[in-house]
């Protein structure tokens, strides 16, 4: 931790208890920048500071701050000014709740930090404020300044550091209902069994083993451009993004995919077990079908053999009556 630069110094306050620390970015930026230039000659563009109504360049210790309202006129303010303001917070971690962490929305989350125990007599309070939010599963919520503005944060135990995040004020986060859909729409437990069916099987992952491929492609490009060769192709890949015509169609394809990709046999995915017992209970759109028209079938033909029959039976009784009444029917007498 020595030999990284702090970018602010101060205490933490726990009560009565203060704990002299360091302030240091926990994270870094390896995002690539790229420099404006001139495309005619390669040249640098540069920006410079120019006063507006002297039309010169100024330099920085001639450069102050104001705060423009709303008709365009300038209030001066200066350092003395900020630095004279009544903020408790100016030099101090300011601990005033501790809550469990499902608390925090992460929405709120902004910059982390670590907090570095700042001299040998800093280093019991230190692990005693540590120690107590370990057994305690909770996080601390405290006030700072930092860059001119009073600021809210969280603190919480990383390996054996005290980390802080940046929280962004409540009122600083939008509200929601603008954003939700509209439209009214209904998702079929079917589609919701496709759905669990993706999460299933692209399963987890370490976060460790993630990194930026895009950052990596850029390297490629200004790797070869600075050798003189020619930038590597980019792989033709298949197209993932547009329009979803068919939501249970795009579902099924990407659980094959994501099958095939982890090297298993894709399964047929219209076979999973109903998320409730109506859709278990629910008749089978396909087999139901051909099960009822089978059945009509079968239905029909024993109906048509009923009558065949009763037919049959009908005309043999017909034709005993009339041999009986041949029988019963006396000859005529002759002389």
């Amino acid at each position: 931790m020595l030999h990284v630069r702090s970018i602010w110094n101060g205490a933490i306050s726990f009560g009565l208890v203060t704990i002299p620390i360091k302030l240091v970015n926990a994270t870094e930026s390896h995002s690539i920048s790229f420099r404006q230039v001139h495309l005619d000659d390669g040249g640098r563009i540069r920006y410079r500071k120019v006063c507006e109504l002297e039309d010169r360049e100024v330099t920085t210790a001639e450069i102050g701050k104001a705060y423009e309202e709303a008709d365009g006129t300038l209030i001066p303010i200066t350092d003395e000014d900020l630095a004279s303001l009544p903020i408790p917070t100016a030099r101090t971690i300011e601990i005033v709740a501790f809550v469990p962490a499902d608390r925090i929305d992460p929405l709120q989350m902004d910059t982390a930090y670590y907090l570095a125990a700042n001299g040998v007599s800093a280093a019991k309070p230190y692990t005693l404020l540590r120690e107590a939010l370990k057994r305690s599963n909770k996080v601390a919520i405290a006030k700072f300044a930092l860059r001119g503005r009073e600021r809210l944060g969280m603190l919480r135990v990383v390996d054996d550091v005290i980390a802080m995040h940046g929280l962004l004020w409540p009122d600083e986060i939008r509200a929601t209902d603008e954003v939700a859909p509209d439209a009214s729409v209904t998702v079929r437990d079917k589609e919701l069994d496709l759905a669990d069916a993706l999460m299933d099987t692209l399963g987890e992952v370490d976060l460790a083993d993630l990194h930026d491929e895009y950052r990596e492609a850029v390297e490629e490009v200004i790797a070869a451009k600075a050798s003189g060769v020619e930038p590597p192709a980019v792989p033709a890949g298949e197209r993932t993004g547009g329009k979803v015509l068919d939501l249970m169609a795009a579902l099924e394809k990407s659980v094959r995919a994501a099958k095939e990709s982890r090297g298993e046999e894709p399964a047929e995915v219209t076979s999973l077990p109903a998320r409730r017992k109506s859709a278990r209970t629910a008749p089978k759109e396909v087999s139901g079908k051909k099960s009822t028209s089978t059945a009509k079938k079968t239905t029909a033909k024993k109906t048509t053999a009923k009558k065949t029959t009763a037919k049959k039976t009908t005309a043999k009784k017909a034709t005993a009556k009339k041999a009986t009444a041949k029988k019963a029917t006396p000859r005529k007498r002759t002389g």
